[in-house]
């Protein structure tokens, strides 16, 4: 399992308060999620190295719930988007309005000025809508009529899309799903877990599942874990282990795109984040192949021939991973 703790010792940095948090938010989420291991541990990676997420699962896993909650463990402002196909961007991001009191115009702020944003069905907006998320989410700002507007951090998009339905969807435009950190694929339940998921709907007697969860972290303290995570040590021999993998993604006769440059930070920011949730000041060749698919996965577009033997993005990566040599 990903959260299995590893071996005992010295670490440079005091990860004490952070481990415990971390330990308090997993309690906080098993209230009302069972299982869904990996998701939460993605998510928690995500939000520590102040990454975007995109969540993909059929209706009833349990996407927006854990989206809510985790807006509910942090301490901080949250707003939730529906994209529907006649959604605008002044609907997400806000717009100027005269005011005929003082005689000019005035930039009311749209729902995405939040530090939490859950954008349910992101892929049934229109190309437009799509194309508004591009400078929120890789510059954290908004230009409106040559007018800047930054957003305080954190600000961290959670999105979801339905995999299935795709009557009145739009495919994501490549630069924008370069733009999430992780996608993080969500499988139906297991028998034992669907049988605890019955058993506590059961207990909980229809109750609103959310005014069970408690606030565990402020963003003063979530900013304070983020610098912690940038000072996690990296050997070079991981930064190289990082591009030797991406830059083989490039070279692949199985892709006709590979991973950009930004997909290698992805990797090592991520790595940083789940080595610190372990108890780690320094990364691992596992932290790496912990985060690897979920990087990459939404980065790499299949050849034709690719796709006409069959073979998923999943069994590409495997294949270019297991060529190269794993650091020691």
């Amino acid at each position: 399992m990903l959260e299995a703790e590893d071996a005992s010792f010295e670490s440079r940095l005091d990860l004490t308060e952070l481990k415990e948090t971390v330990a308090n938010i997993r309690k906080e989420i098993a209230k009302i999620i069972v299982g869904q291991d990996d998701m939460v541990s993605l998510l928690l990676a995500a939000i520590f190295s102040d990454g975007h997420v995109l969540i993909e699962g059929v209706p009833g896993v349990a996407k927006t719930l854990t989206a809510k909650i985790l807006s509910r463990i942090i301490s901080t402002n949250f707003s939730r988007i529906q994209f529907t196909p006649d959604l605008m961007p002044s609907d997400v991001l806000g717009t100027n309005i005269y005011n005929i009191k003082e005689a000019k115009f005035e930039f009311k702020r749209g729902p995405i000025f939040s530090n939490i944003v859950l954008i349910d069905e992101i892929n049934r907006a229109p190309a437009k809508t799509q194309a508004a998320l591009f400078e929120v989410m890789e510059e954290k700002q908004v230009t409106i009529d040559g007018n800047k507007y930054a957003f305080e951090p954190p600000f961290i998009v959670i999105a979801t899309q339905n995999p299935v339905e795709q009557e009145g969807t739009y495919r994501l435009p490549e630069a924008q799903l370069d733009r999430f950190l992780f996608k993080i694929v969500v499988d139906y339940p297991a028998v034992d877990e669907e049988i605890l998921i019955l058993q506590g709907f059961h207990e909980r007697k229809h109750k609103n599942d959310l005014d069970e969860i408690q606030p565990i972290i402020s963003a003063e303290k979530l900013q304070a874990y983020k610098e912690l995570v940038s000072e996690v040590k990296v050997e070079k021999n991981i930064i190289e282990y990082i591009a030797q993998i991406v830059t083989s993604t490039r070279n692949s006769t199985f892709l006709f795109l590979g991973a950009s440059p930004r997909a290698s930070i992805a990797i090592l920011s991520g790595a940083k984040a789940f080595a610190v949730l372990h108890g780690r000041d320094f990364v691992t060749p596992d932290d790496v192949q912990r985060v690897l698919k979920s990087v990459l996965i939404h980065r790499i577009i299949l050849t034709p021939e690719t796709e006409l033997e069959g073979l998923t993005p999943e069994q590409v990566l495997n294949r270019i991973v297991e060529q190269i040599e794993v650091p020691r």
